[in-house]
């Protein structure tokens, strides 16, 4: 079943609601994404960084979230500028969105131009050498969809050093020169008053106000909040936009994004002394009961959060109330201790919430011993999920392939610049 609703199995007299529980039933576990509160979340930040646009960044999926769903929701929301880390990820977003600009993050490769001009989005051009092969496609073929010049400031990973970036001063002030964007990277954004930040920011606008009339881009997600030195003509959060806490000094200001839910398999009872999961590692203190869940590490819930006779684990909310989880989560199945709950109050087939209800993605991504990105980008595929809200029209279920299918063709946008003949 796909994100078409023809996908779900229409038989007999059933409603569609009824057609989608049927559905839902054949999954273990059920991922609801809200793209309104990613719409919320991205409205925030862009409040928060008036006069500077406000883009997206949607690679990795949109954090694990859905990249087309995401990127066509904050498309008619208003958001007209996307980030992705590979070309393969344009293809996707672009058939999504015809409209808006898409930078790719992971900079240029030679003989790959036509396929950045094919579906009209820009290079993120990182090195000389890369910024040469540019310059001979652009040359060669005529095009001129534009191009970003990313600058090292600290973090010393992608971008050109700041002597590089001198060097072509002449070059862009020349003018022709078809840099759309300057843009840098936060080492330390997070933390409010790490000296690293004063640094960058004194480096790069210094180098940026050499690029004449050219927009300049440094703040992401936490950037935004260091104030409106960092916010430049375009800021580009990503994982505050999923519901990850940008500002880890203070409360979230952003809307929870992703509810996880895994049903319950088996309900079983253990006596005292008794040992759950492999290793023997959890010891009942008590009579116990277990429910046992069908989620586990292949899944994207990690074998981290795992507990034992000395260390208490993640927690589940079960029935409204959270309950831990008991021994060592396995591939795919994890044991949680419910013996305080009323009788019946959990039974075979009812789902437990591993995700929202208070439950946020740091607090997972603690139990984790991880970031909220690795917790949001490693939810499985072996989830239904149901993308709600963002001028949806009704819940579409959408589960993952085990498989990952061939790439949709591309649409071309509008009247695009043409390729040499």
């Amino acid at each position: 079943m796909a994100s078409d609703p023809k996908s779900i199995p229409q038989s007999g007299p059933l409603s569609a609601e009824a057609n989608q529980a049927a559905v839902l039933a054949a999954y273990g576990g059920v991922l609801t994404v809200d793209l309104d509160a990613i719409i919320a979340n991205w409205r925030k930040l862009e409040k928060t960084a008036v006069p500077a646009e406000c883009a997206a960044v949607v690679k990795a999926d949109a954090y694990g979230c859905g990249a087309e769903q995401v990127a066509r929701a904050l498309s008619k929301a208003g958001c007209k500028t996307f980030f992705v880390a590979t070309i393969e990820e344009a293809r996707k977003v672009r058939a999504a969105v015809p409209e808006p600009t898409i930078y790719v993050l992971g900079g240029y490769f030679q003989n790959t131009g036509e396929h950045y001009a094919k579906i009209n989005c820009r290079p993120v051009i990182g090195d000389l050498n890369e910024l040469a092969e540019w310059d001979v496609f652009c040359r060669r073929s005529g095009w001129t969809g534009g191009a970003a010049v990313h600058i090292d400031t600290g973090m010393n990973r992608l971008g050109l050093t700041l002597s590089d970036a001198q060097a072509i001063i002449p070059r862009i002030n020349a003018g022709d020169h078809g840099i759309t964007l300057v843009m840098s990277h936060l080492v330390s954004a997070e933390q409010l008053n790490s000296p690293v930040n004063a640094r960058q920011l004194a480096a790069f606008r210094s180098i940026a106000s050499e690029f004449s009339g050219v927009p300049a881009a440094l703040a992401n997600s936490s950037g935004i909040f260091l104030g409106a030195p960092f916010q430049f003509d375009l800021v580009r959060p990503g994982a505050a936009l999923y519901g990850v806490n940008p500002t880890p000094e203070a409360d979230n200001p952003m809307q929870q994004v992703v509810d996880l839910k895994a049903r319950i398999v088996q309900i079983r009872n253990v006596e005292r002394g008794e040992t759950v999961g492999y290793g023997g590692t959890w010891t009942a203190r008590r009579p116990t009961k277990l429910a046992i869940i069908a989620v586990g590490y292949a899944d994207g819930y990690f074998r981290a959060a795992s507990s034992n006779d000395g260390t208490r684990g993640a927690e589940v909310i079960v029935a409204g109330k959270r309950c831990p989880v008991a021994g060592r989560i396995s591939m795919d199945l994890i044991a949680i201790d419910i013996t305080d709950l009323p009788p019946n109050a959990a039974r075979r087939g009812h789902m437990v919430t591993l995700l929202g209800d208070g439950i946020t993605v740091d607090e997972l991504a603690h139990h984790f011993g991880t970031i909220g990105y690795e917790v949001l980008t490693s939810l499985g595929h072996r989830y239904a999920r149901i993308y709600k809200g963002g001028n949806v029209e009704e819940p579409v279920v959408k589960p993952e392939p085990v498989q990952a299918a061939a790439p949709p063709p591309v649409e071309q946008p509008a009247n695009p610049p043409p390729l040499p003949s």
